[in-house]
Protein backbone atom coordinates (compact mmCIF):
# COMPACT_ATOMS: atom_id res chain seq x y z
CA UNK A 1 0.00 0.00 0.00
CA UNK A 2 1.19 3.48 -0.82
CA UNK A 3 2.16 5.83 2.00
CA UNK A 4 1.31 8.99 0.05
CA UNK A 5 -1.47 11.33 1.09
CA UNK A 6 -3.89 12.44 -1.60
CA UNK A 7 -7.17 14.20 -2.12
CA UNK A 8 -9.95 12.20 -3.78
CA UNK A 9 -13.55 12.91 -4.72
CA UNK A 10 -14.48 9.68 -2.94
CA UNK A 11 -15.48 7.47 -5.83
CA UNK A 12 -16.35 3.84 -5.08
CA UNK A 13 -16.35 0.88 -7.42
CA UNK A 14 -16.56 -2.82 -6.52
CA UNK A 15 -13.28 -3.64 -8.28
CA UNK A 16 -11.33 -1.13 -6.21
CA UNK A 17 -13.01 -1.39 -2.79
CA UNK A 18 -12.73 -3.51 0.34
CA UNK A 19 -15.13 -3.65 3.30
CA UNK A 20 -13.70 -3.68 6.83
CA UNK A 21 -15.94 -4.79 9.69
CA UNK A 22 -14.50 -3.67 13.01
CA UNK A 23 -15.12 -5.57 16.24
CA UNK A 24 -18.89 -6.18 16.15
CA UNK A 25 -18.64 -8.57 19.07
CA UNK A 26 -21.03 -10.05 21.56
CA UNK A 27 -19.71 -8.30 24.67
CA UNK A 28 -20.24 -4.90 23.03
CA UNK A 29 -23.95 -5.56 22.45
CA UNK A 30 -25.24 -4.24 25.80
CA UNK A 31 -22.93 -1.22 26.06
CA UNK A 32 -22.75 0.33 22.58
CA UNK A 33 -25.34 3.03 21.94
CA UNK A 34 -28.05 1.88 19.49
CA UNK A 35 -26.30 -1.45 18.92
CA UNK A 36 -29.40 -3.12 17.36
CA UNK A 37 -29.58 -0.32 14.79
CA UNK A 38 -25.95 -0.44 13.72
CA UNK A 39 -26.18 -4.24 13.65
CA UNK A 40 -29.09 -4.08 11.21
CA UNK A 41 -27.16 -1.73 8.95
CA UNK A 42 -23.92 -3.71 9.27
CA UNK A 43 -25.87 -6.76 8.13
CA UNK A 44 -26.93 -4.91 4.98
CA UNK A 45 -23.33 -3.99 4.26
CA UNK A 46 -22.04 -7.50 4.87
CA UNK A 47 -24.70 -8.84 2.50
CA UNK A 48 -23.81 -6.18 -0.07
CA UNK A 49 -20.17 -7.24 0.03
CA UNK A 50 -21.24 -10.78 -0.79
CA UNK A 51 -23.65 -9.77 -3.56
CA UNK A 52 -21.13 -7.48 -5.25
CA UNK A 53 -18.17 -9.77 -4.51
CA UNK A 54 -16.32 -7.08 -2.61
CA UNK A 55 -13.63 -8.40 -0.27
CA UNK A 56 -14.69 -8.36 3.38
CA UNK A 57 -12.15 -8.34 6.21
CA UNK A 58 -13.26 -8.77 9.82
CA UNK A 59 -11.47 -8.16 13.10
CA UNK A 60 -12.29 -9.06 16.69
CA UNK A 61 -10.78 -7.16 19.62
CA UNK A 62 -9.43 -9.63 22.19
CA UNK A 63 -12.12 -12.25 21.43
CA UNK A 64 -11.08 -14.38 24.41
CA UNK A 65 -12.53 -11.69 26.66
CA UNK A 66 -14.99 -9.87 24.39
CA UNK A 67 -16.46 -12.77 22.44
CA UNK A 68 -16.78 -13.48 18.74
CA UNK A 69 -18.52 -11.46 16.05
CA UNK A 70 -22.26 -11.47 16.74
CA UNK A 71 -24.02 -14.43 15.18
CA UNK A 72 -26.48 -12.28 13.22
CA UNK A 73 -23.67 -11.29 10.85
CA UNK A 74 -22.84 -13.99 8.31
CA UNK A 75 -19.16 -13.38 7.61
CA UNK A 76 -18.53 -16.82 6.11
CA UNK A 77 -17.46 -15.21 2.82
CA UNK A 78 -14.89 -12.93 4.51
CA UNK A 79 -11.27 -13.06 3.42
CA UNK A 80 -10.44 -13.53 7.07
CA UNK A 81 -11.57 -12.96 10.65
CA UNK A 82 -8.59 -11.79 12.67
CA UNK A 83 -8.13 -11.49 16.42
CA UNK A 84 -6.27 -8.42 17.59
CA UNK A 85 -5.21 -6.56 20.70
CA UNK A 86 -4.09 -3.45 18.83
CA UNK A 87 -6.93 -0.95 18.55
CA UNK A 88 -6.39 -0.28 14.82
CA UNK A 89 -7.50 -2.99 12.42
CA UNK A 90 -4.25 -2.40 10.51
CA UNK A 91 -2.43 -5.45 11.80
CA UNK A 92 -0.11 -7.68 9.76
CA UNK A 93 -2.69 -10.19 8.43
CA UNK A 94 -5.07 -7.39 7.45
CA UNK A 95 -2.27 -5.54 5.67
CA UNK A 96 -1.41 -8.78 3.88
CA UNK A 97 -5.01 -9.18 2.70
CA UNK A 98 -5.19 -5.57 1.52
CA UNK A 99 -1.86 -6.01 -0.25
CA UNK A 100 -3.36 -8.86 -2.30
CA UNK A 101 -5.88 -6.43 -3.83
CA UNK A 102 -3.82 -4.72 -6.56
CA UNK A 103 -6.58 -2.33 -7.63
CA UNK A 104 -7.54 -1.25 -4.12
CA UNK A 105 -8.15 2.49 -3.76
CA UNK A 106 -10.95 2.67 -1.18
CA UNK A 107 -12.09 1.06 2.04
CA UNK A 108 -15.59 1.06 3.51
CA UNK A 109 -15.21 0.87 7.29
CA UNK A 110 -17.87 0.24 9.95
CA UNK A 111 -18.29 -1.20 13.44
CA UNK A 112 -17.21 -0.18 16.95
CA UNK A 113 -16.02 1.86 18.67
CA UNK A 114 -16.11 5.01 16.55
CA UNK A 115 -13.58 6.96 18.62
CA UNK A 116 -11.15 4.11 19.24
CA UNK A 117 -10.74 1.21 16.83
CA UNK A 118 -12.66 2.73 13.90
CA UNK A 119 -10.92 6.10 14.19
CA UNK A 120 -7.44 4.63 14.55
CA UNK A 121 -8.05 2.24 11.65
CA UNK A 122 -9.31 5.03 9.41
CA UNK A 123 -6.33 7.27 10.12
CA UNK A 124 -3.89 4.41 9.52
CA UNK A 125 -5.53 3.68 6.15
CA UNK A 126 -5.66 7.33 5.06
CA UNK A 127 -1.97 7.58 5.91
CA UNK A 128 -1.38 4.65 3.55
CA UNK A 129 -3.04 6.56 0.70
CA UNK A 130 -6.46 4.91 0.68
CA UNK A 131 -9.83 6.63 0.50
CA UNK A 132 -11.71 5.73 3.67
CA UNK A 133 -15.50 5.82 3.87
CA UNK A 134 -16.81 5.43 7.44
CA UNK A 135 -20.46 4.40 7.46
CA UNK A 136 -22.10 6.56 10.13
CA UNK A 137 -25.28 4.51 10.50
CA UNK A 138 -23.26 1.34 11.05
CA UNK A 139 -20.76 2.81 13.51
CA UNK A 140 -21.18 3.71 17.18
CA UNK A 141 -19.58 4.02 20.61
CA UNK A 142 -20.52 3.63 24.26
CA UNK A 143 -20.70 7.43 24.48
CA UNK A 144 -22.50 9.59 21.94
CA UNK A 145 -20.14 12.46 22.73
CA UNK A 146 -17.17 10.27 21.82
CA UNK A 147 -18.97 9.22 18.64
CA UNK A 148 -19.79 12.80 17.62
CA UNK A 149 -16.27 14.12 18.11
CA UNK A 150 -14.77 11.06 16.42
CA UNK A 151 -16.66 11.90 13.24
CA UNK A 152 -15.35 15.48 13.45
CA UNK A 153 -11.81 14.19 13.92
CA UNK A 154 -12.20 11.78 11.03
CA UNK A 155 -13.38 14.51 8.66
CA UNK A 156 -10.37 16.60 9.67
CA UNK A 157 -8.16 13.64 8.72
CA UNK A 158 -9.70 13.41 5.25
CA UNK A 159 -12.08 10.53 5.92
CA UNK A 160 -15.47 10.50 4.16
CA UNK A 161 -18.29 10.11 6.71
CA UNK A 162 -21.24 8.66 4.81
CA UNK A 163 -24.30 6.38 5.07
CA UNK A 164 -24.96 2.78 4.15
CA UNK A 165 -27.44 3.56 1.40
CA UNK A 166 -25.11 6.11 -0.21
CA UNK A 167 -22.32 3.51 -0.25
CA UNK A 168 -24.52 0.71 -1.56
CA UNK A 169 -25.95 2.69 -4.46
CA UNK A 170 -22.60 4.21 -5.35
CA UNK A 171 -21.16 0.71 -5.63
CA UNK A 172 -24.08 -0.48 -7.78
CA UNK A 173 -23.80 2.63 -9.91
CA UNK A 174 -26.56 1.92 -12.43
CA UNK A 175 -30.10 0.59 -12.38
CA UNK A 176 -29.02 -1.71 -15.20
CA UNK A 177 -26.42 -3.36 -12.99
CA UNK A 178 -27.45 -7.06 -12.84
CA UNK A 179 -27.06 -6.95 -9.04
CA UNK A 180 -29.24 -3.83 -8.63
CA UNK A 181 -32.41 -5.62 -7.55
CA UNK A 182 -30.60 -7.71 -4.95
CA UNK A 183 -29.04 -4.63 -3.39
CA UNK A 184 -32.25 -2.61 -3.72
CA UNK A 185 -34.07 -5.30 -1.74
CA UNK A 186 -31.72 -4.69 1.19
CA UNK A 187 -32.75 -1.02 1.39
CA UNK A 188 -36.45 -1.50 0.73
CA UNK A 189 -37.04 -0.42 4.32
CA UNK A 190 -35.19 2.70 5.45
CA UNK A 191 -32.21 2.07 7.69
CA UNK A 192 -32.92 2.83 11.36
CA UNK A 193 -31.56 6.10 12.69
CA UNK A 194 -32.93 6.24 16.28
CA UNK A 195 -30.62 8.53 18.23
CA UNK A 196 -27.71 8.27 15.81
CA UNK A 197 -28.74 10.93 13.34
CA UNK A 198 -29.07 13.75 15.86
CA UNK A 199 -25.52 13.14 17.04
CA UNK A 200 -23.74 13.67 13.71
Amino acid sequence: MSSRLHVSPGNLSPACTAFLLCDMQEKFRPVIKHFPDILEVADRLVKTSKILQIPLIVTEQYPKGLGSTVEELDTSHAKGVYAKTKFSMVISPVEEQLGRLPNLTAVVLFGVETHVCVEQTAIDLVTRGLDVHVVADATSSRSMMDRMFAFERLRQAGVIVTTSEAVMFQLVGDKENPKFKEVQALVKNLAPTSGLCSEL
